[in-house]
This record gives C-alpha cells, structure tokens and sequence, in this order.
C-alpha cells in the first residue's frame, strides 16, 4: 500500500471515530433531555458515565489526529480537515458535559414539576431543536456537506427565541410562585445548557464552511 494510500485510511478512521464520537454526544443529549420528564436516578448514572466515555474518546482522536500531523506533511485539505478535527472534539466533548449538567440537574428537581410549572412544552421543542441542530451538524461534517451546515447555522435563531421565550415565562411563573424559585432557577439552567448545545451545533457547522474555503466566521485560517 502506498504512503497516500495509507493517509487516507486512516483520514477514513478519523472520521469513523469522529461520527462514533457525535452518536454518543447526540444520545447523551436524547437521553438527557428525556430524564427530564422521567427522572430516573439509573439513567442519570448512566449519561455521567458515558461522559467519561466521551472524554476518552476525546483524547484518542486527538490523539490520532497529532500522529497524522507528524506523520506525513499534509495537504491543504487534509490540514484542513485534521486541524478542524482538533477544534470539532472539543464542541462534542463540551456537548456530552452540557448533557451530564442536565442529568444532574434533572435529579435535582421535585417530582411533578412538570405539572406545576408550564413550561415543559416548550423546553421540550427548545431541546428536540438542540438535538436535531447537533445531529445535522456531525452529519455536516462527516460528508463535508455545507447546504447542511448552513441551515444548522439558520436554526440557531429558533434555540434563542425559544430560550428567551421560557425565560420570561419563568420569571412571570416566579413573581406569582416564590416558594418554587429553586425549580424555576433549576430550569433556567436546563435551557441555558440547551442554548448552549446550539451554540456548539453552530460552531461545528463554521468547521464546515472552514473545510470547504478555509475561513472560520470571516477569517483565513489554513
């Protein structure tokens, strides 16, 4: 096999572990968003566990993608990619903490919540957004795909409405239930956690857009 050859298999096996990586990353935030309503102490355990998990994952792409760097001088593309790479593991190692945050929190919260304050419904499409944005994102970047990743970036804007949406209902909900302003800050936190993957959604769709021309948000980077 030749030297070429051999790069892009292992080109190929980064990205394997990368899409690996962004399928544990999204569960996280499915099963997280679900222990909401369910609060299952056993569930909770097991999204703290596989942050640990994503973490590992964390440092074997990193480490992948150094020994590709040092062992063949690449190309612009391929630079391209395995520099994006090195960013990309850091939004999908601050998702799967984002969904550990939620799990927590989650396990925080009085049973019945959901039936005293009105909110969930929303919170419930402000993360099926969140989730959906991360999803397409990782898809984005697996198939260099940017018609994709520019619609990832278009959605952001529904997460910040949604976001500022329930927090005014929280407040309106805290003026006229004092006694609840634990959960209600609880829940403030959720959907700041959830905005927050938005956020992480969009920045991996800019490592899109970097592949493709190498500029992130406006500026030449390879």
């Amino acid at each position: 096999m030749s030297n070429r050859k051999r790069y892009d298999t292992e080109l190929e096996t980064l990205n394997d572990s990368l899409t690996e990586m962004g399928a544990a990353s999204a569960d996280a935030v499915y099963a997280a968003c679900l222990l909401l309503t369910a609060q299952n102490d056993s569930t909770a355990a097991g999204i703290l566990d596989g942050d640990k998990k994503i973490d590992g994952m964390e440092q074997k792409i990193e480490q992948h993608c150094l020994t590709l760097l040092l062992r063949q001088q690449p190309v612009a593309t391929d630079l391209r990619r395995i520099s994006a790479a090195l960013k990309l593991v850091t939004d999908l190692e601050r998702i799967g903490d984002h969904a550990a945050d939620i799990a927590e929190i989650s396990q925080m919260l009085e049973q019945g919540w959901q039936s005293r304050i009105p909110v969930q419904a929303d919170i419930n499409r402000m993360a099926q957004v969140a989730l959906e944005m991360v999803r397409a994102a990782i898809a984005a970047f697996v198939g260099t795909d940017t018609e994709k990743a520019e619609a990832v970036i278009a959605r952001d804007d529904t997460v910040d409405g949604l976001f500022d949406t329930i927090k005014k209902e929280l407040g309106a909900y805290i003026a006229k239930n004092p006694g609840e302003i634990d959960a209600a800050l609880d829940l403030l936190m959720v959907i700041k956690y959830l905005e927050r993957l938005g956020d992480h959604a969009v920045n991996i769709a800019e490592w899109v857009r970097f592949l493709k021309t190498g500029f992130y948000r406006g500026r030449q980077i390879v």
